[in-house]
């Protein structure tokens, strides 16, 4: 596995070799983050035409390639301690998609070799999990526009303000503002659950550092789903994008679509052992966005 390596610098993006094949468009538009959209007027142009900007770990950044290199509007030391970390570029994503072929047989691995074809280039994010847990809490019955909109909120009344934006707000923040103004935010029936978690974290009743540290996924599917308003949905996704747990397996109404359409209604996601995270968003991007088959 090649690593990345930086190549130059203009106009404060860095020119990144080595990071295998990496798709801007496909990592940050398959639902994984909230926080990214097109590129402000306030920074310099991006190199290539498929480019990203948001704030993710309390600072503004932006992604952009060209299908060969890849692009990062940060400066080489975040790059480095941050977004090569938070991009997954130290995975060897090669080795993974040659696992999840194999993972299957006959009919079901043609199908898991289109979806890898169609998706190739998306990453899994590593994203803060307090972030993580609260934008899925949000998430449930609810569409990506407003899932945005109600972030966007609290950021601006309770995130610090920073370089172009407003950062996540803490536990500390979400806690002190109440549920009456989460749900001001527009977080509906979401409200009690977000504050009641960042209550409890605030307060140390709860440890992020517990999941992080569990021994085991059953383990810390166990502590996530001992809050309030987190089911097995929430918690996969938030084990998944938050927590670094790439096993994981998040089943929503597009993958049991998957699964019944072209699964036969059996899939048993442990077949793909510790990628199994990597063949859902594989298998979701390919159902909602490329696949034309009945």
């Amino acid at each position: 596995m090649q690593s990345p390596t930086i190549l130059s610098c203009e106009n404060g993006w860095l020119k990144i070799a080595g990071a295998g094949v990496f798709s801007t468009a496909r990592t940050f538009d398959c639902g994984q983050c909230f926080r990214f959209g097109p590129m402000p007027a306030h920074l310099p142009p991006p190199p290539a035409s498929d480019a990203v900007w948001g704030i993710a770990y309390d600072r503004q950044v932006a992604f952009a390639d060209d299908g060969v290199y890849l692009y990062v509007y940060a400066d080489k030391e975040a790059f480095e301690s941050i977004w090569l970390q938070y991009l997954s570029l130290d995975a060897d994503y090669a080795y993974a998609d040659e696992r999840l072929v194999h993972a299957l047989s006959g009919p079901s691995q043609a199908h898991m070799q289109a979806a890898l074809e169609a998706a190739r280039g998306i990453r899994i994010l590593r994203q803060d999990p307090w972030e993580t847990l609260c934008s899925f809490i949000i998430s449930q019955n609810n569409n990506i526009p407003r899932i945005r909109k109600i972030i966007e909120a609290l950021c601006r009344q309770y995130g610090q303000e920073i370089p172009g934006g407003y950062a996540f707000p803490t536990p500390n923040a979400l806690a002190g503002a109440g549920q009456d103004a989460i749900f001001a935010c527009g977080a509906g029936f979401r409200a009690a659950y977000i504050w009641e978690a960042a209550e409890k974290i605030a307060g140390g009743a709860f440890s992020l550092a517990a999941v992080q540290q569990a021994q085991s996924y059953e383990e810390a599917n166990q502590l996530l789903c001992s809050l309030r308003g987190v089911g097995p949905k929430v918690s996969a996704c938030t084990l998944l994008f938050g927590f670094g747990r790439i096993e994981a397996f998040p089943i929503d109404v597009w993958m049991q679509r998957v699964i019944d359409r072209r699964f036969g209604g059996k899939l048993d996601p442990t077949v793909f052992g510790d990628w199994a995270g990597l063949a859902q968003q594989y298998l979701f991007y390919y159902e909602r966005y490329a696949s034309h088959s009945s």
